[in-house]
């Protein structure tokens, strides 16, 4: 078949963004919505030489026994989720298999891998959602773009979102109805509000940011007077003047309320500012970074590296059980962020240093720097070579490498194991329930033989 083109196909399995991989004529056809054991009405969408990308026009005729119905209007249209048609567990079974398969088709890696960690409960886990405003002054909306566009589907909540984000949603929107406050339009850079962000902590207490284009907020006052009863402890003002796709701008002005949102985790508190990076499911994340803990195997009399450590989530937890942790990440607002919150939480052996992990550890080892432990949570990138050749000199008993995407992990796993290390074991963690990301921490062990 080619493009627009229809044809009964069959999924065969699954690929990395829980999409159907289909096969006609020997090339590889991608449909979302397709599970494996269904044959469906396809439609060619997109096709390159060797792959093609389908659109299911109708459920199948036999549906998979993993098949269940969305419990989202907004889905699969707002493409904030990809597998809300499955059940969870078989969610979760997918995950491990990818996982699985990129440790063994990229890294030449063996290693056993156990069962995803899911939620008992998987769903309003996520303490920060985004979303962008749309529609008119008459009818604002606010939703998410659609895959691979800006076209915005409209919604009045999210089975993700951690409460009270619906509520404050709706009443944010009714606000723009009866003041009639203009939506963003992209096409004319014309419009005042562009995004509005919500951040929320595990007591439901909120932090409103308004993100505008432009310098100040019409009724202010009349906004926050609705959003106080539903839980904000504050409202701030973001300006965003530019022709850009990135939510935030540069400039913050907290109109009512706290300056920063307090939340917990792994027993540190943490103050949060509107740009602050923070894991969006808490409950998920404990596990991650306990797991972190666990394969760490800390005696107490450790210096342990953390690399890519942010704002220093990871880095506060370590130090409660080692001797030093000397932190690394390239972000200033992070590093910032890492020491007041070391600072509050009166954690004093931790050393915080704002640089790119491949120039200062290389550096660093040069000098001397011996961790017994390294830990590691790199971008979905995964890490420079630099930053591998440098902890394989540095010789680290143990390292933790926290990753967001398996073929990165499998990658650099693979590396490590080629300068002395050996892969003893991993697990994985269901961070983004209902979407194809899946969060892995693994333990590399240095080999006796080096």
């Amino acid at each position: 078949m080619h493009k627009n083109q229809q044809g009964m196909l069959r999924a065969d399995a699954l690929g990395a963004d829980m999409e159907g991989i289909c096969r006609d004529e020997g090339r590889a056809v991608f449909v979302p919505g397709l599970l494996p054991g269904e044959e469906g009405l396809v439609r060619i969408v997109k096709e390159q030489k060797r792959f093609a990308f389908g659109r299911l026009m109708a459920p199948p005729p036999t549906p998979s026994p993993q098949r269940r119905a969305p419990d989202c209007k907004a889905y699969p249209r707002c493409g904030g989720c990809s597998c809300r048609h499955m059940r969870y567990a078989a969610t979760l079974e997918q995950k491990r298999r990818q996982v699985a398969d990129c440790l063994t088709r990229i890294g030449g890696l063996s290693c056993e891998v156990p069962p995803v960690l899911g939620m008992e409960r998987p769903y309003a886990y996520r303490n920060k959602t985004a979303l962008p405003i749309g529609g008119t002054a008459q009818q604002p909306l606010a939703g998410f773009f659609a895959p691979r566009s800006h076209a915005l589907i409209p919604l009045t909540d999210c089975p993700n979102a951690m409460a009270p984000a619906g509520e404050i949603l709706r009443a944010f929107l009714e606000w723009m109805r009866a003041y009639q406050i203009a939506p963003y339009q992209e096409e004319n850079h014309a419009g005042l509000c562009r995004h509005l962000v919500i951040r929320v902590n595990r007591q439901g207490k909120a932090m409103v940011t308004v993100v505008v284009n432009g310098s100040t907020l019409p009724h202010a006052e009349e906004l926050w007077a609705r959003l106080q009863p539903l839980g904000a402890v504050s409202l701030i003002l973001n300006g965003n003047t530019q022709r850009t796709n990135v939510i935030l701008g540069s400039s913050y002005t907290t109109l009512y309320g706290l300056d920063t949102l307090e939340d917990e985790l792994c027993g540190s508190r943490f103050q949060l500012h509107p740009a602050s990076f923070f894991q969006v499911n808490p409950v998920q994340t404990e596990t991650l970074y306990r797991l972190a803990l666990e394969f760490a195997q800390l005696k107490g009399d450790e210096l342990v590296c953390d690399l890519y450590c942010g704002a220093g989530t990871i880095s506060l937890m370590l130090a409660r059980h080692c001797r030093q942790v000397l932190g690394v990440e390239i972000v200033p607002q992070a590093i910032e962020n890492a020491r007041a919150n070391a600072l509050h939480n009166g954690i004093s052996n931790v050393d915080f240093h704002c640089a790119p992990a491949e120039a200062l550890l290389p550096q660093l080892v040069a000098q001397g720097l011996r961790p017994r432990v390294i830990v590691a949570d790199p971008p979905r990138k995964g890490m420079e070579s630099a930053v591998i050749d440098a902890m394989a000199q540095a010789a680290p008993e143990r390292i933790v490498y926290v990753s967001c995407n398996p073929a990165t992990l499998a990658r650099d796993a693979a590396l490590l194991c080629r300068q002395g290390y050996a892969l003893e074991k991993v697990q994985s963690v269901d961070m983004f329930c209902w979407t194809s990301g899946i969060e892995t921490v693994a333990l590399l062990v240095r080999s006796s033989k080096r």
